[in-house]
């Protein structure tokens, strides 16, 4: 069987280093905000080319705090409303709603599945204050364009960049691109923690501290609460395993891409649409491929015959599920179209020749 990510593969390679690592957390004692949380922060920051990171509890958490800082720092209010691409996993929105702010959905580009920037400005109202972009699947998206709308209608530009860290635009990373970014190390991301982990990056000094307070229980100092915060902080475990992770991450995802590249050169099947290789390779960092099929369960049982394990991000939108059953009668036909025919590929920097080869053989005999 090919699985989809082989999770215990990737971390091998690094198992020397990891359990060293861990041992020495072990005997330390000191199991949060100590040593390896900061040198974490200080290796990512200056990964990004970032002023500020700050470690907390997972993704969602993340993007939750960037929006709760601001309405703490009265740049945002409850009741406003933050643009978000209506295709997206559902913890972008989730992060919204949470903070009483109001999420309003725009279509996605059909052939890059990001959010079409072209449609923002229409969506744009006097309670519009932000606009939280994610860059899905790993590819980058961000334009002058972009810049330009948020600069006229003095909005914020937050990054979901829980898939695409290290990819890049106008030499730029993700995460130091907007004004805020939140990024997901679950451990299937390109850069996965052994659990649950996130952070923020930011070059915002105030939003910065009033962030570290509000993940830890709305304090900077011990007993001292100027919020009502969370508990959301990264461990010292996770922390030291991410650490190690990073060095190898650039040199990781320049192997996605030589996979992506041969998956688009070489997958000929007039049944399937294939992903867009960006014109600059740096946009992607392939976090998943995915194609796209009208016949999709019939592609995925003939994969899974054929051994080949694959997955679908993800197959309800947003506005049909339960959770958001307001938006049940609305329409986006191009979100729609995605989450009935995508389907994610098995794609790691652990696969061999003999797999990839396997892959593009079977999809090319499908009929």
């Amino acid at each position: 069987m090919i699985k989809f990510l082989d999770l215990q593969k990737i971390n091998l390679q690094y198992q020397q280093e990891i359990e060293t690592k861990l041992i020495d957390v072990f005997r330390s004692g000191w199991y949060l905000m100590g040593n390896e949380l900061a040198n974490f922060e200080t290796n990512l920051s200056n990964y990004l080319r970032v002023q500020h990171s700050i470690g907390v509890a997972n993704g969602l958490d993340a993007l939750r705090l960037i929006l709760r800082a601001y309405i703490e720092l009265e740049i945002m209010n409850v009741g406003d409303e933050i643009i978000v691409p209506s295709n997206t996993y559902i913890a972008s929105i989730l992060a919204i709603s949470d903070n009483g702010l109001i999420p309003v959905l725009v279509e996605p580009e059909i052939n890059t599945y990001n959010i079409d920037i072209s449609k923002i400005e229409e969506k744009i109202t006097p309670k519009t204050k932000g606009i939280l972009i994610v860059h899905l699947q790993g590819r980058t998206i961000f334009s002058n364009e972009l810049k330009a709308i948020s600069q006229k209608y003095n909005l914020k530009i937050i990054e979901d960049n829980a898939q695409a860290i290290g990819a890049e635009w106008n030499g730029l990373k993700t995460g130091n691109l907007g004004d805020a970014a939140g990024f997901s190390f679950y451990p299937g991301k390109n850069l996965g923690a052994l659990g649950d982990a996130g952070a923020v990056t930011t070059n915002d000094n105030e939003l910065a501290k009033t962030i570290r307070a509000l993940a830890n229980y709305g304090s900077n100092k011990k007993y001292i609460n100027v919020y009502k915060g969370l508990n959301s902080r990264l461990d010292e475990l996770q922390a030291a395993v991410l650490d190690i992770k990073l060095k190898y991450i650039d040199h990781e995802n320049e192997i996605r891409r030589q996979i992506a590249k041969q998956f688009i050169t070489k997958i000929d099947n007039p049944e399937i649409v294939l992903p867009e290789y960006p014109e600059d390779e740096k946009e992607h960092v392939w976090h998943v491929f995915v194609i796209r099929t009208k016949k999709r369960d019939q592609l995925q049982a003939y994969l899974t015959e054929n051994d080949i394990q694959t997955l679908i991000h993800y197959p309800i939108p947003p506005h049909k599920q339960e959770a958001y059953k307001e938006w049940n009668d609305m329409s986006f036909p191009i979100s729609e179209k995605i989450h009935e025919e995508v389907l994610s590929l098995p794609l790691s920097p652990i696969m061999t020749e003999v797999e990839i080869e396997k892959i593009i053989s079977v999809i090319n005999a499908f009929k």
